[in-house]
């Protein structure tokens, strides 16, 4: 083979050349053919152990995130369970409310005058409805079923109270006048609320 070709020029090629001339010759081509430079992203180099130390950091996000998720589950299950402890009867206390309200209509019936004048039998039986009352209230208590206070000059307050008359009164303008009917709350939700007089201040 003649001389050496140089880059960027096309050899001529004698008809007479052997193979193993042609593949030493393109095996010159390509030793002097520019490198092309490597990619910035290969010549950077990675430190294993800053790696190591942000594959750490992500791993303990995920795993204080999943804490966290944890531990709002297992507090909204005790909720939903303490929930449908004291509430799982509010109905059937509901139900109840009316018996407590007729038990309490027959012991007003009588004044003490009449009471006085009732027969041992009748007082007999006066203080059974008595006892019947106090055992019902006594056992929705131990159920979480309270009474709502609403005693003359208590502060109305329109989540235990509702409002069926505005009157004039010698409670203070705003305050409860008096309850008509009592209020129940079981935990501290309002199972009935109490039917009240609003007073409107002294008349004029």
């Amino acid at each position: 083979m003649s001389d050496e070709t140089k880059p960027g020029e096309t050899a001529e090629i004698d008809s007479n050349t052997s193979k193993a001339d042609l593949k030493a010759a393109a095996d010159d081509i390509l030793k002097s053919a520019p490198k092309q430079e490597d990619a910035p992203e290969a010549q950077a180099d990675v430190d294993p152990v800053q790696q190591l130390e942000i594959e750490k950091e992500e791993l303990r996000e995920q795993l204080l995130r999943t804490l966290a998720d944890l531990d709002n589950t297992r507090k909204r299950a005790e909720r939903q369970v303490s929930d449908a402890r004291v509430y799982a009867i509010e109905k059937f206390a509901g139900d109840l409310l009316s018996v407590s309200d007729n038990l309490s209509r027959a012991l007003a019936a009588l004044t003490d005058e009449d009471r006085a004048a009732l027969s041992e039998a009748g007082r007999n039986l006066f203080e059974g409805i008595e006892m019947t009352e106090k055992e019902l209230h006594t056992a929705l208590a131990r159920h979480g079923v309270t009474v709502i206070a609403a005693l003359p000059g208590d502060t109305f307050d329109p989540n235990l109270h509702q409002a069926v008359a505005n009157i004039p009164s010698d409670q203070p303008n705003g305050t409860i006048a008096s309850c008509f009917q009592p209020g129940w709350k079981i935990g501290e939700r309002t199972l009935r609320a109490a039917m009240v007089a609003v007073s409107a201040g002294a008349a004029n």
